[in-house]
């Protein structure tokens, strides 16, 4: 067992190690709490846009798979006659003191990060990348003057930015062993969950069943009500693959056609590689060979050489930085966000003319960082 999955044990079961962690965790959770007071009290004051402003994040650290949320929203906002743009961190680009603002299918990762670079290309929206929220909220409101609602992609515990809509996406994985880091997996305690609007439990590729059993048993008529009474609505996401794409020519196949072929390999830099890898085998593809990288792996190098198969199946995130290597054995699946049991950007209408609409007129003061 790797370094990386003890420690996730660890914090799924409440472990040795977690145990010893505790104090350390007490400390962060007070840190915490200090901080979301001094906004609470007014001893700091978030800056508020003169837009909408959702925000998309977790508890969870790592991948939980708000990137999907993120395009969904994105396209069903566009879709509904709104102008979106999103901001996010920008992770592992090279970003320096004033924040990058792009619009485009071809945005280099190195200097947007991979996630905005993918949300770019897939939803058609102007991204703004800086690790101060407040900044590439700021910048990207000067650059398109047309966005009327801004996406921000990891922004749950940036509370120098206010919201409007706060979504939080989880997995299977839930919350863990409750705890905050480091002896648990939590950037937040788990009685945040009450003061969010949405929390959306991504079930990757697990069965209707196992669904049905995992609780998404939201009513629909009831659903829209959530936005004024309390307990946030409760969403479950599950990501169809769609084709694949060669990225060496743009030939597309099915992937009933890799199911009906001989074993093919698949590869993810993602925060968990092993639900790409369920999401094929539901697929009915069959994986000889399984490649999991770290999450943002850069690709500075190829990874494949060790790979035997003829084709390599690889995620999206991985495919927007893999285009410069050449390989003709490497085939991108997207996948698209499927909610139930309604549709999220119907109820997030709802959610911003309940929650925005007396909070627009003008940009609040910058917070104090």
């Amino acid at each position: 067992m790797n370094a990386r999955a003890y420690l996730q044990r660890q914090w799924q079961q409440d472990g040795l190690l977690a145990r010893l962690l505790a104090p350390l965790s007490w400390i962060a959770s007070q840190a915490v709490r200090r901080k979301r007071e001094a906004y609470r009290s007014g001893r700091k004051t978030a800056w508020r846009a003169a837009v909408p402003v959702v925000v998309i994040g977790n508890l969870y650290v790592g991948g939980t798979g708000k990137t999907p949320v993120v395009i969904a929203i994105a396209q069903g906002l566009y879709a509904q006659g709104w102008t979106p743009g999103v901001i996010s961190r920008g992770y592992g680009a090279r970003i320096g003191k004033e924040p990058r603002v792009g619009l485009g299918a071809n945005l280099d990762p190195a200097d947007y990060g991979d996630e905005p670079a993918l949300i770019a290309r897939a939803a058609a929206v102007p991204v703004a990348v800086h690790p101060r929220r407040v900044l590439a909220a700021q910048a990207l409101l000067r650059a398109c003057p047309d966005v009327d609602v801004i996406i921000a992609d990891d922004g749950l515990q940036h509370l120098q930015l206010a919201r409007d809509v706060e979504i939080v996406v989880q997995d299977e994985r839930g919350l863990g062993n409750g705890r905050l880091l480091p002896a648990g997996p939590l950037r937040e305690p788990p009685a945040r969950l009450r003061e969010v609007d949405a929390v959306i439990t991504n079930l990757g590729s697990v069965s209707a069943g196992t669904q049905a059993a995992l609780g998404a048993d939201t009513d629909p008529e009831q659903a829209e009500q959530s936005v004024i009474h309390a307990g946030p609505l409760q969403l479950t996401m599950r990501l169809e693959p769609g084709p694949a794409r060669r990225l060496s020519d743009g030939d597309t196949r099915s992937l009933a056609d890799f199911a009906a072929g001989p074993p093919v390999a698949a590869a993810a830099g993602i925060g968990n590689p092993q639900r790409f890898f369920d999401t094929l085998r539901a697929a009915g593809v069959a994986l000889a060979e399984t490649l999991p990288l770290p999450d943002h792996y850069a690709y500075a190098d190829s990874p494949f050489g060790t790979l035997r198969s003829g084709h390599i199946l690889v995620t999206a995130k991985d495919a927007i930085k893999c285009e410069r290597l050449g390989d003709p054995r490497l085939w991108e699946v997207g996948v698209q966000a499927r909610f139930e049991p309604m549709d999220l950007t119907a109820w997030l209408n709802t959610a911003i003319a309940r929650k925005a609409g007396g909070n627009r007129g003008g940009s609040g003061p910058a917070p104090s960082f």
